[in-house]
């Protein structure tokens, strides 16, 4: 199948049955906030244009009869104003501005029995920047396949703890902001893929503990940390549902919880919006 027969395919089912073509994932998923999403219209084309962001590939989605449309991953370090995106299509390179508004972030203060996990030693850094490297490649990553859905289900289902964005202090010293939604669930819950993806990374990392990361295409990235076991391989091809791990309290955790990130474009995301919970 070509990538213009896949993609115009994977649009379709992206929408659910019933709804106006036009329009949906927008009404979904824009939320152009530092931490946000922006759905920015690209117009009607037979083929799909290709899309950049600050360097990076964005994904292309079809939404309606020809309508194309980027779903722009913005990071929390975004500036407030007018951005822009670059776009290539049959009319050759042109920019789309679009604005982003601002949001506030509150913050968390965590104590931590193991001090380590606050300030590594030489070795422990040494082995954190290896692993660091290793993550910012598979969130870098982009195929042009996929994905089968961008509404996702909850890879577990619990109480909403941790929200993305918040400023961090780990035994009173800041460290980077939250980049991931939490779930409060007990040890052992099985986690499920919510979308079909290939698994990039499975590995016990330093900070996160037993992580998976799915590739779900077009740059968009899943992580899971904290598991306590896993149920994947590496390079294996998932389907939505799918049991991916288990949860646990690995690595910096002061209990039994899911650590979800979503990074779309190699930006960090907030994950609320992908299953209607996202608060402005």
């Amino acid at each position: 199948m070509t990538r213009f027969g896949f993609i115009l395919a994977a649009g379709m089912c992206l929408l659910p049955l019933g709804a106006g073509a036009r329009g949906y994932i927008e009404r979904m998923l824009h939320h152009p906030v530092p931490g946000g999403v922006a759905v920015v219209g690209l117009g009607i084309a037979e083929a799909p244009p290709k899309a950049y962001f600050k360097g990076n590939d964005v994904m292309v989605l079809r939404e309606g009869a020809g309508h194309w449309i980027a779903v722009v991953g913005l990071d929390l370090k975004t500036p407030k104003g007018a951005q822009r995106l670059v776009v290539e299509d049959g009319r050759g390179r042109r920019e789309i501005p679009f604005q982003v508004g601002a949001k506030a972030y509150a913050s968390q203060h965590i104590k931590l029995k193991n001090q380590s996990h606050v300030t590594p030693d030489p070795e422990q850094t040494r082995r954190f920047e290896r692993e660091h490297k290793e993550q910012m490649a598979a969130y870098a990553n982009f195929r042009n396949t996929g994905p089968s859905n961008v509404i996702l289900d909850k890879p577990v289902d619990g109480r909403l703890s941790s929200p993305f964005g918040l400023r961090r202090f780990f035994n009173g010293e800041e460290r980077n902001a939250h980049s991931g939604l939490d779930f409060a669930v007990p040890a052992g819950t099985p986690v499920r893929a919510p979308a079909d993806g290939v698994v990039t990374i499975v590995a016990d990392y330093f900070f996160n503990g037993k992580t998976v990361f799915l590739d779900h295409g077009q740059g968009f990235i899943t992580m899971y940390c904290h598991l306590s076991e896993f149920q994947v391989t590496r390079g294996q091809a998932i389907k939505r549902g799918q049991i991916i791990g288990n949860v646990g309290a690995t690595g910096r955790a002061t209990g039994p919880h899911l650590h979800w990130n979503v990074s779309l474009n190699n930006a960090r995301v907030d994950p609320a919006i992908f299953i209607n919970a996202f608060k402005p």
